[in-house]
């Protein structure tokens, strides 16, 4: 017999100093932290994002608090041959655009052009990516779904997009925020998500 998850609540019990949105947003920083930490072999970066968007996904579903011991399991079901080769796209989108930025700020013909277009496009490939992370199964992590549903929901993807340019604008004006931001941005992912009827940590 399953139970029907419980809704979140809306007010404080009797002794607690903070209420509900308060332990929502320490989930959000401590999914953070764990998610930074997570990354830092590179390759499990997808996985450790599609982990944190699911634990807010079941905080937000049911009202309870995420663990360090919730996120670890989740990040292990993740973990497979498959979400470490996509691991490898991050840093090989990075050496592109990186190369791409350098010959840019060069006398090349076309560079007013293209500097835009090439921000566009990282921030377009940032989107989907935060759209796929949010993804529930059986489309967890593709690309192919999470530009499907960046291209169906446009305002989402705008919300997805300004989440992004925020979050580098902390990176370039307070950079001791960068091991905190893995969690907003995938909460920002999640929110979208739960704007379709579909939470990460439901499945």
């Amino acid at each position: 017999m399953s139970h029907a998850p419980a809704p979140p609540r809306d007010r404080r019990e009797p002794g607690e100093v903070f209420g509900p949105g308060f332990s929502l947003f320490a989930d959000v920083l401590l999914v953070g932290l764990l998610t930074t930490l997570a990354c830092l072999p590179v390759v499990t970066a997808p996985a450790a994002f599609a982990a944190a968007a699911a634990c807010l996904g079941r905080s937000v579903d049911t009202g309870v608090p995420v663990g360090v011991g919730a996120y670890a399991r989740r990040l292990r079901g993740l973990l497979s041959a498959r979400t470490l080769a996509m691991g490898l796209l991050p840093p090989l989108l990075a050496v592109v655009v990186t190369a791409d930025a350098a010959l840019l700020r060069g006398a090349l013909p076309g560079a007013v052009v293209m500097a835009p277009a090439l921000a566009l496009l990282t921030l377009g490939i940032a989107v989907v990516g935060l759209r796929a992370t949010a993804l529930t199964a059986p489309h967890r992590l593709s690309a192919r779904e999470g530009l499907l549903r960046a291209v169906a929901d446009p305002r989402g993807s705008l919300l997805l997009a300004g989440a992004v340019l925020l979050a580098a604008l902390l990176v370039w004006s307070i950079p001791l925020l960068i091991p905190l931001l893995p969690g907003p941005l995938a909460f920002a992912a999640t929110a979208v998500a739960a704007r379709s009827g579909e939470v990460a940590g439901r499945d």
